[in-house]
């Protein structure tokens, strides 16, 4: 009991959403729909087919706004970090992938995301304060108490099913970090996008009209846990899903995955002459189904062991030359029926001619791996279960990656990264199979409930909790290694970057606000030093990188006085600038050369030669 007086309004809302159903949109009365379920003559505005929302358009804006902010290096919380093509960063997602747009557009292999999934007790970001300055935006996202820890208050809030805009919230706040992740795909590139009931109908049509529906691969049904469901009051929901796309379906090159161990003991039973070299092997009928079309070069007799003639009830999978081949080559097996009748099978080995184990196709149905094992692993490298509660395990990622990546290189991309699955499936499969692939893991330093087990053991955010994960991660491959003879040993990347999302280490002009001279005066005095003061070199150079479409793990050479970019294609000067620098630079004829204006210390004459040498030369000059 509230105390209140019955809702004449709610009540007359409620009988007719039991009426009709089909007027209602996000708990609110579409009249227009109203009007046509009356049998009004209505003609609907922008009749099409089409996914809208409310605050689409401002979704759009909010992808559309650039962003001044960069990533600063944090080596303390890195391993080997001069080494590594691995990456943590510790940010806002939408504003990372906005920074990473120059240095990484066409560069991801695979992207793999486990978003809120929008039960209506998820705090995430959606972009619903549109009269807001970018300054305000940009303060509101870097939200911190005083211990230094985003706030939940300022950056994301937890969106109700009673609020009105429950599905049009989700969707404004996926709409911009899919299309910003569609630009960093490679063309042959896929994503994996995980989900449950409760946004799987509206995920796919965003997906479509984001990466385009002739680009749609397959729907990945993923059944979570065993049984148990005795508290539910209908069905016993075992599944979750994962949404598959393709940057370009044409550029995606076939999938083939391999073989599990467990198919391996369940199929690969048989041996013959050829097992020291292809392994084990199956049977398969050699007689065609009914689903191929008829070709009568397929109809031909096949000698069997006992000198009769096999002909098939229909027709035959190989050409005769084929099969005659085979048989010499003892790759057919005869089996005698209950009836006394051979039968042909082709015998498929383990492994192919050159020793390798087989590929199979993948199926678009994983079933033997649950979320109880994604919780095994955290204790397993915790001790305590509830550091992180429900991550998907290692085993269903690593079937993603083999599915998404089939030569073990490339980068993947996970800018939900949580508790860091994805980093710790890159590692595990790379130690497995001796793969290059590399990580880029994005996620927000959201601050960890104090009562909670994470937060009682020093993890006072997610991101911390990732972090720790992938150094513990390390640490096990690292400790496995020890007494093996140098042969055996891991020859892997064991190392990762840690960046952390910040507003610019430059002063940036906002002119307006400026109303009279005077104001613009102060202004200018302001930028007369266009470098903030907490501004360390290395930041300055992470930033200009970045922002000349250089990436996070670009080789760099320091000298005295500058720095040298994938081996001399770009070089930047930040403590010093001489005509000795200069000449030292334009000797090695970089593609192009950034410094900062402060340099030259008022020194009109030596910036003015640098300008003309460096475009006789042929070299693209920036001052910052």
């Amino acid at each position: 009991m509230d105390g209140e007086s019955l809702d004449i309004k709610q009540e007359k809302i409620e009988r007719l959403k039991e009426l009709l159903p089909e007027v209602f949109a996000e708990e609110k009365i579409d009249w227009e729909k109203l009007k046509a379920a009356l049998g009004e003559d209505v003609e609907f505005k922008n009749e099409r087919y089409v996914l809208n929302w409310a605050g689409k358009s401002d979704a759009f804006k909010v992808l559309q706004a650039p962003t001044t902010a960069t990533l600063v290096p944090d080596r303390n919380e890195s391993i080997d970090f001069d080494d590594t093509g691995n990456i943590f960063i510790e940010g806002e997602n939408l504003e990372v992938l906005k920074v990473l747009q120059k240095s990484y557009f066409g560069k991801i292999k695979m992207i793999d995301i486990d978003p809120p999934y929008n039960t209506g007790s998820d705090n995430f970001i959606y972009p619903d304060r549109f009269s807001e300055t970018k300054e305000e935006y940009l303060e509101r996202i870097g939200d911190k108490d005083e211990l230094g820890y985003i706030t939940r208050e300022g950056l994301f809030r937890k969106n109700s099913k009673d609020g009105g805009h429950y599905h049009s919230n989700w969707l404004s706040m996926m709409y911009p970090r899919l299309f910003l992740a569609r630009n960093l795909l490679r063309e042959d590139g896929v994503i994996f996008v995980s989900i449950d009931d409760n946004e799987v109908h509206n995920l796919r049509l965003l997906m479509n009209e984001v990466f385009g529906e002739e680009n749609f691969v397959d729907c990945i049904i993923w059944k979570k846990r065993y049984g148990g469901g005795a508290k539910e009051k209908f069905l016993v929901s075992l599944h979750e899903y994962v949404l598959v796309y393709a940057k370009n379906f044409a550029e995606l090159p076939e999938i083939f995955i391999p073989l599990s161990q467990k198919s391996i003991d369940k199929y690969y039973k048989l041996k013959d002459k050829n097992f020291s070299l292809r392994g084990a092997y199956r049977t398969h009928p050699l007689e065609a189904t009914k689903s191929m079309g008829e070709r009568k070069n397929l109809v031909y007799p096949i000698l069997a062991p006992d000198g009769t003639e096999v002909m098939p009830k229909r027709q035959w999978l190989w050409g005769k030359e084929r099969a005659q081949k085979a048989l010499h080559d003892g790759e057919l097996e005869f089996i005698k029926g209950k009836d006394r009748k051979w039968t042909v099978h082709t015998k498929q080995y383990l492994k192919n001619e050159n020793g390798e184990i087989r590929k199979d196709k993948a199926f678009s149905i994983v079933d033997d791996v649950y979320t109880q094992h994604g919780t095994n692993e955290i204790i397993d490298l915790f001790g305590n279960a509830q550091i992180f509660s429900f991550p998907k395990p290692t085993a269903f990622i690593n079937f993603l990656i083999t599915i998404g990546i089939n030569d073990k290189t490339g980068i993947i991309l996970d800018f939900f990264s949580g508790s860091c699955t994805t980093a710790h499936a890159v590692l595990d499969l790379n130690k497995q199979d001796n793969g290059n692939r590399k990580f880029i893991c994005v996620q927000l330093p959201e601050k960890s409930d104090e009562k909670s087990e994470a937060f009682k053991a020093g993890y006072k955010t997610i991101a911390d909790i990732g972090k720790e994960r992938i150094r513990r991660v390390i640490k096990k491959i690292k400790e496995e290694d020890e007494g093996k003879l140098p042969f055996e040993k891991t020859k892997q990347d064991l190392g990762f970057k840690v960046f952390k999302l910040q507003p610019s280490n430059f002063k940036i002009w906002q002119g307006d606000g400026i109303e009279n001279g005077r104001q613009l005066e102060k202004h200018l005095q302001l930028h007369l030093d266009s470098i903030k003061k907490d501004a360390s070199e290395e930041y300055m150079l992470y930033e200009l990188l970045l922002k000349s479409g250089r990436d996070l793990n670009s080789k760099i050479e320091s000298t005295d006085n500058y720095y040298r970019i994938n081996d001399g294609e770009m070089v930047i000067a930040i403590s010093k600038i001489d005509e000795k620098n200069v000449d030292s630079i334009l000797e090695v004829k970089p593609q192009i050369f950034i410094t900062l204006d402060k340099l030259f210390e008022n020194n009109d004459q030596l910036k003015t030669n640098t300008l003309l040498q460096m475009k006789d030369a042929g070299i693209e000059f920036k001052v910052v």
